[in-house]
């Protein structure tokens, strides 16, 4: 691949744009927001001038409403020897395709498993996609040329390619994000009219849950709005699983003892499902999860404080797994919680308290 064409360039069309650019292929840059490309261009994503004839690949990175509409146009005119999207739903935009008429063969659906909380190109970064699955949708009638596109364009990204089904991708993504985020926005929400007393009682576990609650409403709204059977069938079995759990959490007051033990099993059914749910998420680089063992830092809230506990670290030969930053409500202080192999801490632990570090065990 040597040119390509970004037609929409907020947060993934810029950083795929971003790694492109990186690896030396020539990236034009369209969108129907003038500023959002110029921004992207100055960002040294690519150039906002259109290109002289058609180039090697065209990547529309519009939200899944439009993105029939954009390849439509993108395709009749011949801006490309090979499509691709990077919507996050798949089954609809091709059929929608399928249903103007078009010649599909040099077309491909894609989705990256990959994004932030924030949008636009201000947001985008060329590592975005590094380490992260890259679905790929081909069917019989994709041309051998644009798949290999679509591969190459995955790999100056530095994703995992990962070839699915249409259908059983958005029943995929149904679960695995849709369905999370409104569950995220929805204990965010109770939150929004919570006594201030309650909310500065805010730790690590519910910032976590409702971290991608802080995501444009708008965006969502496309890509719910493009996948919204899956994403209900999911949900309804979420209800369910709520029901019984508010029934059993409704036994455990219950002045008889056989009901309360019925509430006491229902509870750790839940707790134990989740557990066994948990295990299955990918690990570190999309591996099997590994069991780390937690050293808890604490520190003050000063410039060069975690670069510093790093440094330490890699003096102590002890490579770090994950990190973890748990902010002390109303104080300038925080718990740094560092994963590493069960073997390291002992080691770890005795090298930063060497160094001065208050360890919490």
């Amino acid at each position: 691949m040597r040119t390509a064409l970004v037609i929409g360039t907020g947060l993934i069309g810029t950083s795929a744009a971003l790694a492109l650019a990186q690896r030396g292929v020539t990236v034009h840059l369209a969108d129907r927001d003038l500023e959002h490309a110029r921004t992207a261009a100055g960002l040294g994503a690519g150039t906002d001038e259109a290109p002289a004839g058609p180039v090697d690949l065209a990547i529309v990175a519009a939200p899944p409403a439009h993105v029939a509409g954009v390849l439509a146009d993108a395709m009749r005119r011949g801006v490309a020897r090979g499509y691709l999207d990077v919507a996050s739903v798949k089954g609809g935009p091709r059929r929608e395709l399928e249903e103007l008429g078009l010649d599909l063969s040099a077309y491909i659906g894609t989705h990256p498993m990959s994004g932030r909380e924030k949008s636009g190109p201000l947001a985008a970064t060329a590592d975005l996609f590094e380490g992260r699955p890259w679905v790929l949708t081909p069917t019989r009638d994709t041309d051998t040329e644009v798949l290999n596109l679509a591969l190459e364009l995955v790999s100056h990204c530095r994703a995992v390619p990962v070839v699915m089904d249409a259908d059983a991708h958005d029943r995929a993504v149904a679960l695995v994000s849709h369905m999370p985020h409104l569950v995220s926005s929805l204990v965010a929400a109770r939150l929004e009219h919570a006594e201030e007393s309650a909310v500065r009682l805010c730790g690590q576990g519910i910032r976590d849950v409702t971290r991608v609650a802080a995501s444009d409403p708008r965006m969502w709204i496309d890509i719910l709005s493009a996948n919204p059977g899956p994403v209900a069938d999911v949900l309804a079995d979420v209800s369910a699983d709520l029901d019984e759990t508010v029934q059993a959490l409704r036994a455990l007051q219950a002045s008889d003892e056989a009901k309360r033990h019925e509430g006491v099993t229902g509870i750790e059914d839940v707790l134990r499902r989740g557990n066994a749910g948990q295990i299955r998420v990918p690990g570190k680089h999309g591996s099997a999860p590994r069991a780390y063992e937690i050293v808890a830092v604490l520190i003050d809230d000063q410039p060069g404080q975690l670069a510093r506990i790093f440094a330490d670290a890699g003096m102590a030969g002890v490579n770090i797994e994950d990190v973890r930053i748990e902010h002390a409500t109303g104080q300038q202080a925080g718990l740094v919680q560092l994963m590493v192999e069960p073997k390291a801490a002992p080691v770890l632990t005795a090298s930063l308290r060497e160094r001065g570090w208050a360890i919490r065990q």
